[in-house]
Formats: structure tokens, sequence, C-alpha cells
């Protein structure tokens, strides 16, 4: 990926950069070489952040996966105001250098709101290391998520895990096996006071786990869709179900608070009103 990939278009002037993304990190996340500036540069509103999501962030990332950008904009005072609903979540699709991309970004609103809920998937956007489009605001609201974590965040990655786990059920591939064990891992790594940790490899070195998974994540890198190497069905049902146990054990014993800080919660309020009235048009 080219130095100027990691871009600062659409940033409002008052906002500078947290820091400058890397380029190279992206690359040894094994991202494929494009430019997503010009990308970028087309949202009509203000982007607050763009961060790289999905199995390259997991850490297992195949040869054809595609890049999953995700983020947050900030909608104008008008459209917020006016008779009509507000589109708050916006989704473009394009192909770019025979790359497959996908940009989901939500107002800056909608996504505090979502930051106040149990839910895990866009925490893990907001810290994502590897960041493509960042200012200020990206900053302040990664500064406040460790405030916002509860025991809570435990349902939402059983929930996750589960559903992954259905989908492997039907499909046979180590994609979704993959997404699964991620996913209790990640749980179990929060919940025992880690915080969010995304990176499957990482994990792997602070929570025990399977000593296959190195193998799959290999198997995987090769082919998005492939389903070779998944391990004895009776025997990964035995170890799926043993993080199962791990999370809720976890869960109970977890120091996390039942609801989000007070002062967090009132200094995203905040956060939003201010980003919003200071964001030129």
């Amino acid at each position: 990926m080219h130095e100027h990939t990691a871009t600062r278009h659409a940033t409002p002037p008052d906002e500078s950069p947290r820091r400058t993304p890397s380029a190279s990190r992206l690359r040894e996340a094994g991202l494929p070489v494009t430019d997503l500036g010009p990308v970028l540069a087309e949202e009509t509103d203000p982007l607050l952040f763009a961060t790289v999501s999905g199995a390259h962030l997991y850490g297992f990332p195949s040869r054809d996966s595609d890049i999953d950008l995700r983020g947050a904009h900030v909608l104008p005072v008008e459209a917020l105001i006016g008779l009509d609903e507000p589109d708050e979540t916006r989704t473009r699709m394009w192909d770019r250098d025979g790359v497959e991309m996908d940009l989901v970004t939500h107002d800056l609103r909608k996504f505090a709101r979502l930051m106040l809920r149990r839910n895990g998937y866009v925490l893990e956007q907001l810290l994502s290391p590897l960041v493509v489009h960042t200012t200020d605001a990206h900053a302040e609201l990664a500064s406040l998520a460790p405030g916002l974590l509860t025991a809570h965040h435990a349902h939402h990655y059983a929930g996750f895990a589960a559903t992954q786990a259905r989908l492997f059920e039907r499909t046979g591939e180590l994609k979704p096996l993959l997404y699964t064990f991620r996913a209790l891992l990640t749980g179990i790594h929060l919940m025992r006071g880690g915080g969010i940790e995304a990176h499957l490899p990482t994990l792997l070195g602070e929570v025990a786990a399977p000593a296959y998974l190195p193998d799959l994540i290999a198997a995987k890198a090769e082919a998005e869709h492939g389903t070779d190497g998944v391990p004895d069905r009776d025997r990964l049902e035995k170890d799926l179900e043993a993080l199962r146990t791990a999370l809720e054990d976890a869960r109970a014993g977890t120091s996390l608070p039942e609801l989000p800080g007070a002062a967090a919660r009132d200094a995203l309020r905040a956060l939003v009103v201010r980003v919003r009235l200071e964001t030129p048009r």
C-alpha cells in the first residue's frame, strides 16, 4: 500500500491527526497495494476516522480477502433538525486494482449510541490499529472506550460466536470457524481485564486455546472459503464448549461494571455536541 494511502481528506480544519497512520503496518496486516486516498476523498461529509476491520484486523486474511473499512462521519446540523429522518449509515462498495472493498460509516451520534451498547464490534473498529484516516475526534472517542466496557459485552461475543458457529455448520468453511474462535477468545480476554483485543494470533499468546489454531490460520490464508484442515468434529465441539464455559466463567468473575461509566457517558455526549457544532460545512 502506498505511503499516501493513509489520508486526511475531509478532516475538519480544526482537527489535526492524532497520529500518522503507518502504511507499512497496513502492508504487514496483509492488505494489498492500493491507494485508498481518492476513495475516501469522495465522502460527502467530514470523515472522523476510517479503519480496517474484518479478517485483516483479526489476523487471518486470505490472499483473496476483501477489505472492510469502517468508520464515522459527521452529518450537518440541518440534516438532524429538519423534517426528514437522516440516513445515519452509509455503505459503499467498489473494486479497485482488482480488490473488492466496502466502506461502512455511521454518523457520529449513531456511532456514539452504539458505543453505549454492549457492542464490541464498533469498539473494535474504533480501536483498530489499522488506521487509514484519523482526526483528533477519533482519538477522543478512543480514549473514552475503556470507561464504556461492561460485563455485558460478554453476551455480544458469545452471541457472535454462536452465529458464526452455525454458519460453519452449514458451510464447513474455515472462515466462520476462525471467526467463532476469535470472538470467544476476544470475549474471554476482555472479561479478564485485558481490554479489546481482536487479533487472533495475539490472543493465542494470551488466552489458552487449541494448539491447532495456527494451522487453521495458515490454511485459511490460502483460500477465503477453504475447508481443508478442519479438526475432527467431536474434538472441535469439545474445544468450543470449553471456551464458551471459560467465557461465562470470566464474565461471572469480571471486575467490569454492569453499566457504562457515568463520566465516560457524559464526556461522550459532550463530544458529540461539540464536534457537531464545530465541524465546518
